[in-house]
C-alpha cells in the first residue's frame, strides 16, 4: 500500500499483479490497482483530471492524461471518499507509476493532489543482490 497527502486529500494505492491477464512468454504483464481518495479537508472538492507517468524497467515512459477517473469526476464532501480500480499493462515485468489528480474546490481553486509513486512488480521480475 502506498499513500500520499496533499492539502487534506489522502490518496492510497494498492497494486496487484494479475497473472491471469498476463502472458510473460509474450512480454505482456498486467496489474490492477485500487485507489482510495479520502477528503480530510474542510473543503468540498471535485476530481477533474488525472495524469499518470508510467515507466517500465527499460526506462520507456508512457504519459496518460484525461478527464476524471473511470468515466467519473467525483465530488467529495469533507470526510467523503471515492474508490475505484483500474489497470496497467506493461511489456516488462516491473515498472513504476506516479501521477496526480487536479482537484477543484467550491471556490474554483484548483490544485494537484499527489498520487504516490508505486511499483509494479511481477513474479517474473529479476532480483539482484548487492
Amino acid at each position: 500500500m502506498y499513500r500520499a497527502l496533499t492539502r487534506g486529500i489522502q490518496i492510497t494505492v494498492t497494486p496487484q499483479y494479475l497473472p491471469e491477464r498476463s502472458s510473460p512468454e509474450d512480454s505482456r504483464y498486467f496489474w490492477a490497482y485500487r485507489i482510495e481518495i479520502l477528503n480530510l479537508s474542510a473543503d468540498r472538492v471535485q476530481l477533474r483530471t488525472r495524469y499518470w507517468h508510467i515507466t517500465d524497467e527499460t526506462g520507456q515512459v508512457q504519459e496518460v492524461r484525461g478527464s476524471g477517473v473511470v468515466g467519473e469526476q467525483p465530488v467529495l464532501e469533507p470526510g467523503g471518499a471515492f474508490e475505484y480500480t483500474s489497470g496497467c499493462p506493461l511489456n516488462t515485468p516491473t515498472g513504476i507509476m506516479v501521477g496526480h489528480y487536479v482537484m477543484v474546490t467550491d471556490r474554483e481553486e484548483s490544485f494537484q493532489a499527489e498520487i504516490p509513486a508505486f511499483s509494479l512488480d511481477s513474479p517474473n521480475a529479476r532480483r539482484t543482490m548487492n
